[in-house]
């Protein structure tokens, strides 16, 4: 299994984990010239050439890598999952991905963790004019911010364009199927990724775990869990989940059902405090 290569504290700790993590990723003897050239905290990935685009957010380059973008999720096509039926502009979000990375010369940037355990590269694209792949996607509203604890770099600035592109109803944004939801739609999107949009009721922690609550009853109605190592993170962050209490939010993730439907954030990211 490939070691997450997480941002750590120190920018020596940092730059020894890119090194691992580069010597995993690139054959020895043809590491790229600069092992942690930085441009926002990303370390260099090297460059190739697209061959293929898979789907709106996965590509293939011609020296073997397949490449996830990292931080966004676009719509999803079958690829020959039984059953599964593609996501509404699916086809539309390829083409986009087509539009800009086709043929093109593209820099691979880590931020984060580097390899997922299907084999894929986690990455941010850039074309050698300086676009930036998955800035270009959001901004034309098709994908959305999708983050992991492991892999949070320029996830501030992805969400902005995201904000913008979903206000002028781009893309996605004018699409039912990726409609922000209310904590009271969440129990009929249960195993979903979805944005969900509320007001704190009340934050309880309980053992170590913290518990975002938006409604009356907590044994039934939406809620936002923080594991134990999650809340560490927080306080590490400087972020108190108390501060969320009666505060008008947008959260992002995975509905589970729990005690009604359950979102497990995992990062700051996940919650965005909302204007009153």
């Amino acid at each position: 299994m490939p070691p997450d290569c997480e941002r750590t504290v120190s920018r020596f700790s940092r730059l020894l984990v890119t090194l691992f993590c580069l010597m995993l990723v690139f054959p020895l003897g043809a590491l790229p010239d600069v092992l942690a050239a930085e441009a926002g905290d990303l370390a260099d990935g090297g460059s190739a050439t697209t061959v293929e685009v898979v789907d709106g957010d996965t590509l293939l380059l011609d020296d073997g890598r397949e490449v996830r973008l990292v931080g966004l999720q676009a719509p999803k096509l079958p690829l020959g999952r039984r059953g599964f039926e593609a996501w509404p502009l699916s086809n539309e979000a390829k083409e986009a991905l087509e539009r800009v990375a086709s043929e093109q010369r593209l820099s691979l940037r880590y931020g984060g963790r580097c390899i997922d355990r299907h084999g894929r590269h986690l990455a941010h694209l850039y074309r050698d004019d300086g676009l930036w792949v998955q800035g270009a996607l959001l901004e034309a509203g098709m994908a959305r911010v999708y983050s992991f604890a492991d892999n949070r770099a320029l996830v501030a600035e992805m969400l902005d364009l995201e904000r913008a592109a979903r206000a002028a109803r781009r893309g996605i944004w004018g699409e039912p199927y990726y409609a922000i939801r209310t904590p009271f739609e969440t129990e009929e999107h249960i195993d979903s990724f979805q944005l969900v949009e509320g007001r704190v009721r009340a934050v309880a922690i309980v053992r170590g775990r913290a518990y975002l609550n938006f409604g009356e009853d907590w044994r039934s109605d939406f809620t936002v869990s923080l594991a134990p190592e999650v809340l560490r993170r927080f306080a590490r962050e400087g972020v108190d989940p108390n501060d969320y209490e009666d505060r008008p939010v947008r959260v992002r993730g995975w509905l589970k059902s729990f005690n009604g439907p359950m979102i497990e954030a995992t990062h700051p990211e996940q919650i965005e405090v909302l204007q009153e």
